[in-house]
């Protein structure tokens, strides 16, 4: 069977996608892409502590934010998760590993790798993905992820210049900005799923309530770590609700 699967590799019309998908070099680029993250990780860490007593931020509240934005990254960890676990079936663990460990969006990167498949009559997953085809999806999934930090490397600079101007000019202004973009981002998101069907309505109103909820006692029993876990509970909670929805 080995033999058999080291033959078939590198064979562009053979459906074996595994040999394939499965290769040591793939698996080489996903343990470099989380070897990145962590240093990334670790400098950050770095740097933000030696600046917090710069601008008079005490080191307790450092930890502070770093342990709620641990926590509130779980609830959208599992959503990628989930969505991960339905890749691995098209494109392979290392493949899945490398996309997800990079700035981009699943959904996107999916409808890239299935328009160029159907550029060459083939469908992901059906009886003509070969190995030829899987190579394009994933070197389109690719370029459509790496545009993503082209994009982020070349625009963060202006941005910034932009934002230095505007803070010095009205720094009130530049208090709202960030505020009003957050929250027209998560806006236009939620107001694209409500047309979809009543159960995406529905979804959007268990989360908003159960987010609310968690609000509301964080405050009124100040509890201080379930605003932290707001974010996590309400899309959980959502998970849980969508799966009795759509199975009754």
């Amino acid at each position: 069977m080995t033999t058999q699967r080291i033959l078939a590799a590198g064979d562009p019309t053979s459906t074996d996608i595994w040999a394939l998908a499965n290769s040591p070099v793939l698996w080489f680029c996903a343990l470099g892409v989380f070897a990145v993250i962590f240093v990334q990780c670790i400098l950050y860490s770095r740097a933000v502590k030696k600046a917090a007593p710069h601008v008079d931020i005490p080191l307790a509240e450092v930890k502070e934010s770093f342990r709620a934005g641990a926590v509130a990254s779980i609830g959208p960890s599992l959503a990628v998760v989930l969505v991960s676990i339905a890749l691995l079936a098209l494109f392979g663990t290392p493949a899945v590993l490398v996309r997800i460990g990079l700035i981009g969006s699943a959904a996107a990167e999916t409808g890239s790798a299935s328009i160029s498949a159907s550029t060459m009559g083939a469908a992901l997953g059906g009886d003509s993905y070969t190995q030829q085809v899987f190579g394009v999806a994933f070197m389109a999934m690719s370029l459509s992820g790496a545009m993503w930090m082209i994009c982020t490397l070349i625009m963060t600079p202006l941005l910034k210049k932009g934002g230095n101007t505007l803070s010095k000019r009205n720094p009130a202004v530049m208090a709202l900005v960030p505020t009003a973009a957050l929250l027209g981002a998560f806006s236009a998101l939620t107001i694209a799923e409500l047309p979809k069907s009543n159960v995406h309505l529905i979804l959007v109103c268990i989360s908003a309530a159960m987010m609310g909820l968690c609000l509301y006692l964080a405050k009124v029993l100040n509890i201080k770590w379930l605003k932290e876990w707001a974010l996590g509970i309400s899309i959980v909670v959502s998970i849980v609700a969508a799966y009795f929805l759509h199975t009754a």
